[in-house]
Order: C-alpha cells, then sequence, then structure tokens
C-alpha cells in the first residue's frame, strides 16, 4: 500500500477554494479519485472500483450476519434511549423538538460502534479507496424519526472540511452503516453521481461558530439551487438504499442530501469518515477557527489498526 506521512505545506496551499464573497465558482478536482491502483488483493471488485470512481459511491449489502445487525440496532436504540446521559456538545436535537437528531463521537460512547469502525469490512474498502492508512475523523449516529424527521439539504462534506476543519486533499471516504432499512420514501441517501469529480466553491464567508446552526439546518456551504438544478440535469439523481445492514461508501466531495421522512418508518444509521493518516487537518481554509473536537479529530492521528471477526463476540 502505498503510504504517505502528513505534509506541512498544505497550510500553504488551497487548491479548493470557497466561502467567496463575490460568486459561486466551479472548480476542476485536482485529486485522483482512487488513489491505489486495484488489483486482485483489493477488497472489493474491478467493477466496484469502477463504479467508485465513476459515481463517487459504492453500495454493499450482506456483509454482516442477522446477528450481527440485531445486535447493532439495539445498540443504537439504547443510546437513543439514554440520550440525557451524553454530554450536550455530542447531542444534536430535531430543529423543533428535543428528538434526537444525532449523536457525535460514536467511538466514545460505545465499545460495540468502536469495534464496528475498526471492523476489516469497512476499513479495508478505505484503505484500498483512500491509498493509505486511516483514522477516524468525525464519527456519528444519525436518527430520522417517522412523521418528524428533518431533511439533510445538498452539501459536499469536503467542502465543510476544508473550510472549517482545514483537511487538505479530497482524500476521504464516508462509510454508512444503515441501521433501519432505507427504501425511496423515508428519507434515504440520495446522491448527485459524478459531483465529486467537480468542486463548487460556494459564495458566502462562514459566521462564526458556523456548526451551532448548520448542525440543524445548513445554509453556509451549500451550492446555488441554479447549480444544483445544472448538476441534477445532467447526472440525474440516485438513491441509496438497502435493508438493514447495508453499508454506503461515499467519496468525500459527492453532493448529497436526503428528503425529510414523513412516513412511520424511521431511518437511522451509523455513519464513520474515514480520513487518509496523510490528509490530517491542518489551519481551516476559509474560517476563523477549527470546529469543535467532536466534530473533527484533530492532533497526531494513530492509524486504525483493522479487526476480524464476529461483532456480537465484540
Amino acid at each position: 500500500m502505498n503510504i504517505t506521512t502528513p505534509n506541512a505545506e498544505f497550510a500553504d496551499v488551497d487548491d479548493y477554494p470557497t466561502r467567496l464573497k463575490d460568486a459561486e465558482r466551479v472548480l476542476e478536482r485536482k485529486d485522483p479519485v482512487l488513489w491505489k491502483d486495484w488489483d486482485e488483493s483489493a477488497p472489493i471488485s474491478r467493477e466496484d472500483a469502477r463504479h467508485y470512481e465513476e459515481k463517487g459511491y459504492l453500495i454493499r449489502r450482506d456483509l454482516f450476519s442477522p446477528d450481527e445487525v440485531r445486535k447493532l440496532i439495539e445498540t443504537s436504540a439504547e443510546l437513543r434511549a439514554n440520550g440525557q446521559r451524553i454530554r450536550a456538545e455530542d447531542l444534536v436535537t430535531e430543529p423543533k423538538s428535543d428528538a434526537v437528531r444525532t449523536i457525535f463521537r460514536l467511538d466514545e460512547h460505545s465499545d460495540l460502534f468502536v469495534r464496528l469502525a475498526a471492523d476489516t469490512r469497512l476499513v479495508d474498502v478505505a484503505r484500498f479507496l483512500l491509498g493509505d492508512e486511516v483514522y477516524l475523523h468525525q464519527s456519528r449516529l444519525n436518527y430520522k424519526p417517522g412523521f418528524t424527521g428533518k431533511e439533510f439539504y445538498w452539501h459536499s462534506d469536503f467542502e465543510t472540511w476544508h473550510a472549517e476543519d482545514g483537511m487538505p486533499r479530497m482524500r476521504a471516504v464516508s462509510a454508512s452503516v444503515l441501521l433501519t432499512d432505507n427504501s425511496a420514501l423515508n428519507g434515504p441517501l440520495m446522491l448527485i453521481p459524478g459531483t465529486h469529480k467537480q468542486f463548487v466553491a460556494c459564495q458566502g464567508e462562514t459566521p462564526d461558530a458556523n456548526h451551532e446552526t448548520s448542525l440543524k439546518m445548513q445554509e453556509i456551504g451549500v451550492p446555488s439551487k441554479a447549480q444544483l438544478e445544472k448538476l441534477a440535469a445532467e447526472a440525474g439523481l440516485d438513491t441509496a438504499t438497502g435493508p438493514a445492514g447495508t453499508v454506503i461508501f461515499f467519496e468525500c466531495n459527492t453532493l448529497h442530501a436526503s428528503n425529510g421522512n414523513v412516513t412511520p418508518f424511521p431511518r437511522s444509521n451509523a455513519f464513520f469518515v474515514y480520513n487518509a493518516i496523510s490528509n490530517q487537518p491542518v489551519a481551516p481554509f476559509a474560517a476563523s477557527k477549527p470546529r469543535p473536537a467532536f466534530l473533527a479529530s484533530r492532533g497526531a492521528a494513530k492509524p486504525i489498526t483493522p479487526v476480524e471477526g464476529d461483532l456480537t463476540r465484540a
């Protein structure tokens, strides 16, 4: 595996300027999508690697046994039910209620999810896609309750991670492990395929403590409606659906969103952001100071040691 080391020169280079004063711009991507060439030792097929490179995401099913999925779901429900015991900064509620929307720093709140984050079925794919050892930039549980679950607006994760966290390159991947069945009806992940190949540099400067409002409703760092209409007209919209236990890997710069959930059927997922060890954050590129640690791991990160085996025995 091609392993590189963190490079301080990123602090003086910004290939993806965003939060612009004058107008939105579209820039060409300057980084690879696949950071390692596919060969027979890869943890995914050649076809899967090609799909990820072209579309910006990959859906994998049947990675976990029914017992493993059941244990993940039960643990997730316990965490949500005991939300009052979780420190306030790690907890985000729905915009107009006290219903739990997100629990951050999942790796500090559950031994089972720590084990899941290190599982070879996730980590080996991330290491292949990024061509490097990886660590957790962020982890969280997302909940979208039935009837009242609110939407997540269109955005590129990298735009925020670059602007507000100081992530230098497009060398990160998110793994979303579905903890409920996700259909086209209950607010699943939507993506505009191929949008990872360009960077939408957004208009509007970053307010101080922007995360305090953006976690509930993001308004800064999102593409314009005109740009979204153009991109969707060119590439269409995809939905990432599947039964509980499905894993969706999506590239850090792929534009994505999810609708509100007015069905009786809740939607939830465990979300892990794997960043290349060579791509650790520097100073934010478009914010006065970095976001808090629960949103972006900072400091000397250690590579995850992959773990094999049955989650129910963890």
